[in-house]
């Protein structure tokens, strides 16, 4: 009766009376997915959830079609897969020669889907899907915490359509889980500063430490702007806040160090060597070549810098403070750059007679710092610089121009935010036009488009106040169409081309795009160099004309591997692989080759070590020419491959010159399946006879 009294009825409470009390919680604990805070509107979760399956949906979509992407990490990730040692040190073959010239955090998602999966691309890309989808997530709670979850839906709509998010989101290289990992710090900090909490902040540092241990440095950038919001917002006394910033220092330290401090203290002998050094020490990589050489261009075995403080190009392009919006680097991030400088500082002015304590201009100065201090390093840094690091840049944009509208938008009764909204439209439609311009042979149509839209939106912004409010909904659609049809376009042409290399580039090629000393960066990112025969992959490169660089019977001195070496790997033909399969038990390497995209390919398609002479570039001194001929004489590797490497390297070690030289001048050379090999397992004899000589073998 009592049920009945309150207007149920037993059929349709008595499932609710019987279940168990795990199922009650289950139930309980689905709803709370579904329904989310109470103080939510009862429509923010289930938009939410909309949004990350649509992004999951969007992500996974034509993900095969690049293959194994970045080969040099893929064969990382494999030998992570077979060898718990090479997991933990981020070896690039399983039989632990030599590192990759990152840590090894990003690889360990990899390795675990590869065994768990199998080695294939999709078991390659589908973690950092899983990252992109997580960072979209970690930006709308961020944001909604202070600005609600209109603003968090938008940052995380905006983040999910970015272009160059949408690659990096799709390809393995670190910087999918450098950008989630800071953007859980940034999370946190915001949770620290709400709570005025030392264990939140110390959450930050194990954040940070995380992003350390994917990409060294560059997580640091975003450490002043959170230790800045802090300071100057969280509610605790001074000397306290500045303690628990020292705590979330302690954190960074804890959290990172460990690996650190074991890479250093494990004798060099019982270790693989550290890839992109030259003393095979982990700091000097982290702080020479991965570090102020960044900065510098000073980076002893690289391929060559910048241009040192001047707007002059250099092999990574020109350095200036409008770097971010030329044609190499605007399409993939500067969409709503100008959008987000105009509404970072009318957000600034805004909060600027609210208390100390206020948390709205605590996340403009979280957000605000790290776009503007990653903004200038990547503007002028004239070391080895990518296009694909501005996804580095995307939440902060995307958190401040969520932030920045929403803002605006509550004080939409006033004019100057009217004003202000229809100048960061204006801003946004201009920009949109002008990159659009830049690839009229691509959807040209498109610009003219935006301009109509985003000036129609403008005009519309500011006489919101006069019109009728059935047309508001029509006003702030204009908008976000105008504002996001550009880079979402961008986007689907991203998802819809494989790419693969080292240097990849999201959306259509542009006016004046190119890249390292002036190459073409290529349809969609994906020039030259790519893996024939990769399930999904259209490769079209197999190293060029024969005695080209990088070419079947090329030497494989260091500095013969050309551009193609550097951007990706070739799979070998069904002949090598059964060749180098061939009595692989008996060998510790099946084979080795210089430079390590040379080796991935090898590796990549006979799932076997393949030892890297050289690392990435060629130039480290791994093996040293003695260490490579004790290897020999103990039988340790089958054959050497010929060509690979890259020339032109700054400084450097020329052990892998002379590995080649003294492999030319006594073993046989013999051609498998187009290619060039060294049998070092059949020696030319005492009388000094080289292989151009030689009878040569042909498999």
């Amino acid at each position: 009766m009592a049920l009945r009294a309150r207007g149920t009825s037993d059929m349709t409470d008595l499932p609710t009376i019987t279940q168990s009390p795990a199922a009650r919680k289950a139930r309980g604990t689905a709803y709370r997915l579904w329904r989310g805070s109470e103080s939510d509107p009862s429509w923010a979760r289930p938009a939410l959830l909309g949004l990350l399956a649509l992004t999951a949906v969007f992500y996974l979509w034509n993900l095969t079609a690049s293959g194994y992407a970045n080969s040099f990490y893929s064969a990382a990730a494999q030998a992570g897969s077979e060898s718990w040692k090479a997991f933990f040190y981020g070896s690039s073959d399983a039989a632990n020669s030599i590192t990759v010239d990152k840590p090894p955090a990003s690889l360990w998602f990899m390795a675990l889907s590869v065994r768990v999966f199998g080695l294939n691309s999709f078991a390659i890309l589908f973690p950092e899907v899983l990252m992109g989808v997580a960072t979209v997530g970690v930006l709308y709670a961020t944001v909604k915490r202070q600005f609600g979850a209109v603003a968090g839906l938008l940052a995380g709509g905006i983040l999910a359509l970015t272009p160059i998010a949408v690659l990096m989101f799709r390809f393995n290289n670190p910087d999918a889980l450098l950008v989630l990992a800071m953007t859980l710090a940034a999370w946190a900090t915001m949770r620290s500063i709400e709570k005025a909490s030392p264990k939140w902040f110390a959450f930050v540092g194990v954040f940070i430490g995380l992003a350390f241990l994917t990409k060294t440095l560059q997580a640091f950038l975003v450490v002043p702007g959170f230790a800045l919001a802090y300071l100057v917002a969280a509610n605790v006394p001074l000397l306290q806040r500045i303690w628990h910033t020292i705590l979330g220092g302690l954190a960074i330290v804890a959290s990172a160090g460990w690996w650190v401090a074991i890479i250093e203290l494990v004798p060099a002998s019982a270790r693989p060597y550290i890839g992109g050094s030259q003393t095979n020490s982990f700091l000097e990589l982290t702080f020479g070549y991965n570090g102020l050489g960044r900065i510098n261009g000073n980076e002893t075995g690289s391929v060559g810098g910048g241009a040192p403080g001047g707007n002059t190009g250099g092999n990574w392009g020109a350095t200036g403070l409008l770097r971010m919006f030329n044609a190499d680097n605007g399409g993939q991030i500067s969409w709503l750059m100008p959008t987000a400088i105009i509404l970072l500082l009318a957000g600034l002015v805004w909060r600027a007679r609210r208390p100390r304590t206020d948390a709205r201009r605590a996340a403009y100065l979280a957000w605000g710092s790290w776009f503007v201090v990653t903004t200038l390093t990547f503007s002028l840094m004239a070391g080895i610089y990518h296009a694909y690091y501005t996804i580095a840049l995307a939440p902060a944009i995307a958190a401040l121009v969520a932030m920045g509208a929403v803002e605006a938008w509550e004080r939409r009764d006033h004019l100057v935010a009217r004003v202000v909204l229809a100048v960061a439209m204006l801003a946004a439609t201009g920009w949109s036009f002008v990159l659009l311009s830049r690839t009229v042979s691509w959807n040209g149509w498109l610009r003219v488009l935006v301009l109509a839209l985003g000036l129609t939106a403008t005009v519309g912004l500011v006489v919101l106040d006069k019109v009728h409010t059935k047309a508001i909904p029509a006003i702030v659609g204009l908008a976000l169409t105008a504002g996001l049809l550009g880079p979402a376009a961008y986007s689907v042409q991203t998802v819809s081309t494989g790419h693969m290399g080292s240097i990849v580039t999201a959306g259509p090629a542009v006016a004046g795009q190119g890249g390292p000393g002036g190459m073409p960066g290529g349809p969609g990112g994906a020039a030259g160099g790519q893996l024939p025969g990769m399930p999904g992959g259209t490769g079209t490169t197999r190293g060029g004309a024969a005695g080209a660089p990088g070419a079947p019977g090329a030497p494989g001195a260091g500095g013969a591997g050309g551009m193609g070496g550097l951007l990706n790997a070739d799979l070998p033909t069904t002949a090598v692989v059964q060749a180098l399969t061939k009595d692989s038990s008996s060998y510790t390497w099946v084979a080795a080759a210089v430079g390590s995209q040379r080796a991935a390919g090898l590796q990549l398609g006979t799932g076997l070590p393949v030892m890297a002479i050289g690392g990435f570039n060629g130039s480290d001194p791994s093996p040293t020419l003695a260490q490579f001929q004790a290897y020999v004489a103990e039988g340790k590797i089958h054959y050497f491959a010929s060509g690979g490497g890259f020339g032109g390297q700054q400084g450097g070690s020329q052990s892998s010159s002379a590995i080649a030289s003294w492999v030319q001048q006594n073993f046989t050379a013999v051609t498998i399946g187009g290619s060039t090999f060294y049998d070092l397992t059949v020696p030319l004899g005492s009388t000094g006879t080289t292989s151009a000589t030689a009878t040569t073998g042909t498999v």
